[in-house]
């Protein structure tokens, strides 16, 4: 139960902080059919391409698997506007 009571209180302190919403955010916006802006669904696509062409680049296993903790880490934690960028527009 404490466990239960330890994960309620980081995502209440999560909330809490607030911020801007990241690309997991926007997911999770999308997957509960609240509706996004344009500039939302853009960041979106844009990421999605740019993991995609990250992931595929990658020389081995061992790269790939550092890559793809490093975009679960953007996805969650950049503010979603940083997928606006033009470097993303690939």
């Amino acid at each position: 139960m404490n466990k239960r009571t330890d994960l309620l209180n980081k995502y209440n302190a999560k909330t809490e902080i607030g911020g801007a919403p990241s690309i997991n955010d926007l997911r999770e916006s999308e997957f509960s059919n609240e509706p996004l802006t344009a500039k939302e669904k853009q960041a979106l696509v844009n990421f999605d391409r740019y993991r995609i062409n990250e992931l595929n680049s990658q020389p081995d296993d061992m790269a790939f698997h550092k890559r793809y903790r490093e975009l679960q880490v953007m996805a969650n934690m950049y503010d979603y506007e940083e997928f606006l960028k033009e470097k993303y527009f690939i």
